[in-house]
C-alpha cells in the first residue's frame, strides 16, 4: 500500500519548471521534496506528498484531521499489539 502524507512547506528553491524543490516539515522531520506540481504552493503551505513530489495543496484543517486519523492508526496498531503479548 503506497500512502501519501501531509507537510508544511518551510522553505522554496529553484525556478517555476520541475527544478522547483522545498524543504517539508512532517512533524519535525524536514524532507527536500519536488514542488513542481504544486506550482502555487508557497511556504506555509500544507501539501500531500508521495514518493518525494507534492501532488496536491490542503488547508490546516485538512492537514491537521490526517495528522490525527494517522495519530489513531497508530495508537490502534499499539493496541493490537498489547492484545497479542
Amino acid at each position: 500500500m503506497c500512502l501519501a502524507v501531509p507537510g508544511k512547506i518551510l522553505s522554496i528553491a529553484g525556478g517555476d519548471d520541475i527544478t522547483r524543490t522545498g524543504r517539508v516539515s512532517f512533524g519535525g522531520i524536514v524532507k527536500e521534496v519536488n514542488l513542481s506540481c504544486v506550482p502555487h504552493a508557497k511556504a506555509g503551505d500544507y501539501v500531500i506528498v508521495h514518493v518525494g513530489l507534492a501532488i496536491s495543496t490542503l488547508d490546516e484543517t485538512e492537514a491537521n484531521e490526517v495528522f490525527e486519523y494517522l495519530k489513531s492508526i497508530d495508537e490502534l496498531g499499539e493496541l493490537q499489539n498489547e492484545a497479542s503479548v
